[in-house]
């Protein structure tokens, strides 16, 4: 019959490894969240175009435009439109 006992040394080591692990993907997943998920600055003339585009009443195609060239959520490209 085949044994599958861990030695001491060995269930040690797992443990220190699955440790490391654990604590890792904690630290990654607080440096993801306080990282922006916008770093792009949208440039003059990606505002006035939307500024244009929110003047002329449509919201939502200067909301696409916004995500489109930023990369933002449209979340945030509709609070960014909103301000113009």
């Amino acid at each position: 019959m085949l044994s599958l006992a861990i030695s001491t040394p060995g269930l040690i080591a797992l443990t220190a490894v699955v440790t490391i692990a654990i604590i890792y993907l904690i630290i990654l997943a607080v440096r993801l969240t306080q990282r922006p998920r916008n770093r792009l600055t949208p440039s003059d003339d990606l505002v006035d175009q939307a500024r244009e585009l929110k003047a002329l009443g449509q919201l939502q195609e200067a909301v696409f435009l916004v995500r489109g060239e930023t990369g933002m959520s449209h979340r945030a490209a509709t609070r960014f439109v909103n301000r113009l």
